[in-house]
């Protein structure tokens, strides 16, 4: 294990994550629809004992209101399902809601006048407009644009929300997926050239050792470019490196020297795919093939028990980070950030350095694998 460098330069990057969010389903949509109804039967309920009223007008009153609210929510819960369909823009989606609201309480509250012919406890008391069918619309056209408040509030408003939070969490995997594309593409072009190359100056002094680095290469390109879970174990990361630092360290010709030491009860433990490669290369790249020659690359795998957290670190003993405009490592970092903070707001990466080397060091809370 390399020698620990104090940490002069340090870069602590917490993050942010975002939860797993399904859409609002339909059952919670209906049960919502229940509590507002309930809600609004028991306030004007409420109402109308504070006002004094006998029981047998508010029993009737309250299954006025039991008829007319369902049926004034599913009518604005249809529009609003067809003009999502439609794609309807907000305001035109609100507008026709307000609308709606409107003209079916107008009409509700003018056939309850109606009806106070034949139930005298339905009828509104005498007021100074005229007609009083005119008068009832105008109360029903009202009262629907306060149930319409109350819909959009318990409906459209969570709904919107929830909507913005699925499509930020979608873009977010989309960002992911294209870091780990641009990661691949990254990976595999120079470095299966480089690989050929050195491999092609041993076919004919060391062909065993050539097929063994031929081989190291297939499962490496097999294993960087399928197609699968974003996580892995531990074990499966770890693996895929030891082929990586195996090529490396032929292909440079002694120049490195990778060491490794892994707690064996980190190896079921998931991890986002190929997250240290990047940090991998960088510690070659810049750090140890910046010596010239004895260049040392360690990676420590642990567990805190206590944090509950992995800690994946890479050392490097290269000349350090120097004060300079952002190198071409730059995007592997950045994208390791990404990627931590898309999956785990308690994920975090440090990056330490000084003259004598440079640290990196993974945090991770632990997501142990059947």
């Amino acid at each position: 294990m390399l020698s620990t460098p104090p940490a002069s330069k340090t870069a602590a990057t917490p993050v942010a994550g975002g939860d797993d969010i399904e859409a609002t389903s339909r059952t919670r949509r209906r049960w919502i629809g229940i509590g507002v109804v309930l809600l609004i039967v028991a306030l004007q309920s409420l109402t109308e004992l504070l006002a004094g009223h006998e029981r047998p007008r508010v029993l009737l009153r309250l299954a006025v209101t039991a008829v007319q609210m369902p049926l004034l929510m599913l009518a604005l819960s249809q529009s609003f399902e067809w003009a999502k369909r439609h794609r309807m823009g907000s305001i035109a989606t609100l507008l026709a809601g307000a609308a709606i609201a409107g003209i079916l309480g107008g009409l509700f509250a003018v056939a309850v006048w109606e009806l106070g012919y034949v139930f005298p406890a339905l009828r509104m008391k005498a007021g100074p407009f005229s007609p009083p069918a005119v008068r009832a619309a105008a109360f029903g056209f009202l009262f629907g644009q306060f149930n319409f408040g109350i819909w959009a509030l318990a409906f459209v408003y969570p709904f919107a929300v929830e909507d913005a939070r699925v499509r930020a969490l979608e873009a977010e995997r989309l960002t992911s997926a294209a870091d780990l594309a641009r990661l691949r593409a990254h990976l595999e072009p120079h470095f299966l050239l480089n690989t050929l190359n050195a491999i092609a100056g041993l076919v004919t002094d060391e062909p065993r050792e050539a097929r063994r680095l031929l081989a190291a290469l297939g499962d490496l390109l097999r294993d960087a470019t399928r197609d699968g879970d974003e996580m892995q174990p531990v074990e499966d990361e770890v693996a895929w490196l030891r082929r990586y630092a195996a090529i490396l360290e032929a292909r440079y010709g002694g120049a490195i020297v990778f060491k490794w030491n892994v707690d064996p009860r980190a190896s079921k433990v998931l991890l986002p795919r190929l997250l240290l490669q990047p940090l991998v290369e960088n510690a070659v790249k810049h750090g140890a093939l910046a010596r010239g020659e004895g260049g040392e690359v360690a990676l420590l795998v642990d567990l805190d028990d206590s944090a509950h957290v992995l800690r994946c670190t890479i050392e490097d003993n290269g000349p350090g980070i120097p004060d300079a405009p952002a190198r071409s490592g730059a995007f592997g970092l950045d994208a390791v950030r990404r990627r931590l903070s898309l999956k785990d707001e308690r994920a975090s990466l440090t990056i330490s350095s000084t003259s004598r080397g440079t640290r990196a060091i993974v945090a991770w809370p632990m997501e142990v694998g059947a």
